[in-house]
């Protein structure tokens, strides 16, 4: 019965004798499942305990789902088996464990604000510069040592900078000892030193697992591996399951060479690859063993599967990335009409910021959306901030935008001085920045205190006038770059801090593409592209239950399928990230990223790119990605804008077809047009006729283009 459903390479992973084993699982090929029935089998055939089992997982659902699973196939309980993440894991050790640990038994966990509060403490009480030491990168910098297995003294010291942050890490590790608390990244870390340090308690544990499981386990960091080794011992058996093509999260310290070294530290193990493939159709296979070829080192595999061949993946080479995304939304109006479910659609993108033009064409088009695991553009905190200055430079009166930014970024201005100016304002019926100048008259704070909220208002007020002249998207960069909320979310390590940056810059890209049509143009463009962001904003995203486009990031993306799905951005600079560029190893882990964002796809694949693309308010032109020339062409239909032929190329075929856009009809002389990259015009001449028709337009913005007749829309 455990072996029925699987075919013979999963029934070989499932049934192998007991030992240590690597089963490389490829993209869809049922992981899950075979760990599930791998764990079934070793209490029904090896007649292991369920008490002897540990099995790892990388989220509390998988755990559960696991869980639940082998209840309904085994008719028992399974609390008795130790199954989780593991932190989950090492959570429960250390409450069993409390005493041995240095622990109080009701020891509190610091989430991740709460850890960035106490480092902030520690900090101003060590009296150091939060702008040489920012509260961000610190907690990054401790985080970072812990995943290592690092505690204080175990940090090498290279200079000042060092120094001084190790003298932090080692404060803040005493403040937690006096309060009884550990962070997130403790869990492990506290787990594997009382292993190390008390040898009969990890006899124990070595005794009393005989079997261990890890799922994901090309993600696992320095202490996972660690953790996991010290359990296993010289005689347990351990079945790690792992994709090594599917390792994308080097950035938050995941190490790929944890699966490449499994075999040399476990030389006994096994290697069993699940390379059929349920997920996706054998053009979008081919396509993907093609392109994580180009990797070196890899452990090798190649995917296949007894399915249909499927269709040609299309590669949409876009004017810029308006064109882009009106090509993607149009898509989906199609695959509407050919019987897909928004829900079974995905546009994926590497960077956060790219979501904004495809988000604002999905509105336009009234195509419900929603962004998986995070938030709307204009909802995004660093949008919202800059949102802020803008508004309180528009309008002195906007007491929300006054107390968003009056200490963002952080300017000494406190908790208690806002909640005077507030309570002032309420008092006497002001807005908040009247009473802000009412009590600075009087004389009521600090001298301290009254030189940074005169140096807040200083900052406003120049803001405003130095801004007067500009147009709208250099307004937009002027304040971003004054107002030092560039400066303040570079200092935020890592991927996130990186995502911050990407989407202020989209903000002035959007200030550059805005246009007032649709409100009142009597308004000034400030006023206009506030309410423009405001409107925006007040739109609810589908709910996750409703009939809507799933858009996230690649990154967002692993573990999920869609009959359709949407590649964009393919550039170089923008996918593979500028970031890696220079780096072998990082462009390696880029085309992994590739890979998974390639093996998301059922049965339709897009590949988009903008031959120009607005970066921080300025026109870019990158190459097309190496990613797509990486994808034979044989499997491709590649479709390329042009503004003065509609006869594009497919690989495929290797001849050309006509391209039709929506917008279709005959012109005049003098006629109003619009064109949804260049904006309003009008007809200076006409020639040919149908879809031939060539239209010379003088547009407002962008001056005078030829264009064919097929791509204007008369107003």
């Amino acid at each position: 019965m455990i072996l029925n459903s699987l075919n013979p390479a999963q029934q070989e992973a499932v049934q192998a004798p007991l030992g240590h084993q690597l089963v490389l699982a490829g993209a869809g090929s049922g992981k899950t499942r075979v760990l599930i029935h791998r764990i079934a089998w070793l209490i029904e055939n090896e007649k292991i305990s369920p008490f002897n089992i540990l099995a790892v997982t990388f989220t509390n659902k998988a755990a559960n789902e696991m869980r639940s699973r082998l209840e309904k196939m085994l008719h028992v309980t399974a609390k008795s088996m130790w199954i989780g993440t593991f932190h989950g894991l090492s959570h429960r050790f250390l409450r069993t464990h409390w005493q041995e640990a240095g622990l109080p038994q009701s020891f509190q966990i610091l989430d991740s604000a709460d850890q960035f509060r106490m480092i902030r403490r520690i900090i101003n009480t060590l009296n150091l510069d939060e702008d040489r030491f920012p509260p961000k990168e610190t907690q990054w910098f401790i985080n970072a040592q812990k995943e290592e297995g690092r505690e204080p003294h175990q940090v090498d010291t290279h200079d000042f900078t060092t120094q001084t942050l190790i003298k932090i890490y080692q404060a803040y590790h005493e403040a937690c000892q006096r309060t009884g608390a550990i962070d997130f990244a403790d869990l492990l870390l506290k787990t594997h030193k009382l292993l190390l340090s008390n040898t009969q308690l990890l006899a124990h544990y070595q005794e009393r697992f005989r079997c261990l499981l890890v799922d994901e386990f090309q993600d696992t960091n320095a202490i996972q591996y660690a953790w996991l080794k010290l359990f296993a011992g010289d005689s347990n058996s351990v079945t790690i399951v792992g994709d090594d093509d599917q390792s994308i999260y080097g950035w938050r310290g995941a190490r790929i060479e944890n699966i490449q070294r499994f075999s040399k530290d476990f030389p006994s193990a096994k290697v069993i690859r699940l390379e059929q493939n349920y997920r996706s159709s054998g053009t979008i296979l081919k396509a993907a063993n093609a392109l994580i070829e180009q990797n070196s080192g890899r452990l090798g595999k190649n995917l296949w599967t007894d399915g249909k061949e499927g269709e040609l993946i299309t590669i949409y080479a876009g004017f810029n990335e308006t064109d882009e995304a009106f090509f993607i939304v149009n898509r989906i109006r199609d695959l509407q009409q050919n019987d897909y479910a928004l829900r079974e659609i995905a546009v994926l993108y590497r960077s956060n910021a790219q979501s904004r033009v495809i988000e604002e064409a999905l509105m336009q088009f009234g195509i419900p959306y929603r962004v998986y695991g995070g938030l709307r553009y204009f909802d995004r905190q660093e949008i919202k901030d800059a949102l802020a200055y803008l508004r309180l430079i528009a309008n002195r009166s906007d007491d929300s935008a006054f107390e968003r930014i009056i200490n963002t970024p952080t300017r000494g201005i406190g908790d208690r001085t806002i909640a005077t100016i507030r309570e002032h304002a309420k008092s006497f019926s002001l807005t908040l920045w009247d009473a802000l100048q009412q009590l600075i008259e009087q004389k009521f704070f600090s001298t301290r205190t009254e030189m940074s909220l005169l140096a807040f208002m200083e900052l406003i007020n120049t803001m405003t006038e130095k801004t007067l002249t500009l147009e709208l998207h250099k307004q937009v960069e002027y304040v971003l770059c004054t107002s030092n909320l560039i400066e303040h979310y570079r200092k935020e390590k890592g991927e996130k801090g990186l995502t911050r940056l990407e989407n202020l810059e989209e903000l002035v890209n959007a200030a550059h593409q805005f246009s007032q049509d649709g409100i009142s143009e009597d308004m000034p463009p400030l006023a206009a592209f506030l309410a423009y962001a405001a409107l925006e904003s007040s739109d609810e995203q589908a709910d996750a239950y409703d009939d809507c486009v799933q858009l996230m990031t690649l990154h967002s993306a692993k573990g999920l399928e869609f009959p359709a799905v949407f590649l964009a951005g393919c550039e170089e600079e923008l996918f593979p990230h500028y970031l890696s560029m220079n780096n072998p190893k990082a462009i390696e882990e880029e085309r992994r990223l590739c890979y998974v964002g390639i093996t998301r796809a059922m049965r339709k694949l897009y590949m988009t790119y903008a031959e120009v693309r607005r970066t921080y308010g300025k026109e870019a032109y990158h190459r097309p990605s190496r990613f797509l020339h990486e994808i034979p062409v044989e499997l491709v239909d590649e479709i390329r804008f042009r503004t003065k032929t509609t006869k594009v190329m497919t690989h495929s075929q290797n001849k050309a077809f006509a391209y039709k856009p929506e917008a279709q009809g005959q012109f005049r002389v003098g006629q109003k047009v619009y064109h949804r990259i260049f904006g309003n015009g009008t007809v200076l001449d006409c020639e040919g006729d149908g879809e031939e028709m060539k239209v010379k337009v003088n547009f407002v913005k962008a001056g005078t283009k030829t264009l064919i007749a097929s791509y204007l829309t008369a107003k």
